[in-house]
């Protein structure tokens, strides 16, 4: 998943569906326990629930997965029923992701528009 930036929308949904914010934010909330995607799908479930709305616990696992991969989130494997799981923790912090997505953005900014970027962030920090 990429991150994309739509300026239409506020908050974290500027950079991720209304579902996936609700789970971050969980996963932030838990903190060092650690969610595995059973416990993350009841909680995000319930938050749709309220909007008579409802999610898969695909795009959960799917979500907590892609955020592993991009160094979001880590994982440990943990044993159980049907065999081993990941229970995921955050790696960043609220402020610690928004400063990740910010610095992703940039990157591929100025790889894509390299002179016209720096241009802009030369301005920026003149202000």
């Amino acid at each position: 998943m990429a991150f994309v930036f739509d300026t239409k929308k506020t908050g974290l949904e500027m950079v991720m569906k209304d579902y996936q914010a609700i789970c971050i934010r969980y996963v932030w909330a838990v903190g060092e326990e650690g969610v595995n995607s059973g416990k993350a799908w009841v909680h995000v479930s319930k938050v749709l629930m309220e909007q008579d709305r409802s999610i898969s616990r695909a795009s959960i696992i799917f979500f907590l997965n892609d955020m592993v991969d991009k160094g979001v989130l880590t994982f440990r494997s943990k044993s159980g029923k049907g065999g081993h799981h990941r229970v995921c923790f955050p790696v960043h912090d609220e402020v610690g992701f928004k400063k990740y997505v910010i610095k992703h953005i940039l990157d591929k900014m100025a790889e894509e528009w390299p002179d016209e970027t720096e241009k802009v962030i030369s301005a920026f920090k003149e202000e």
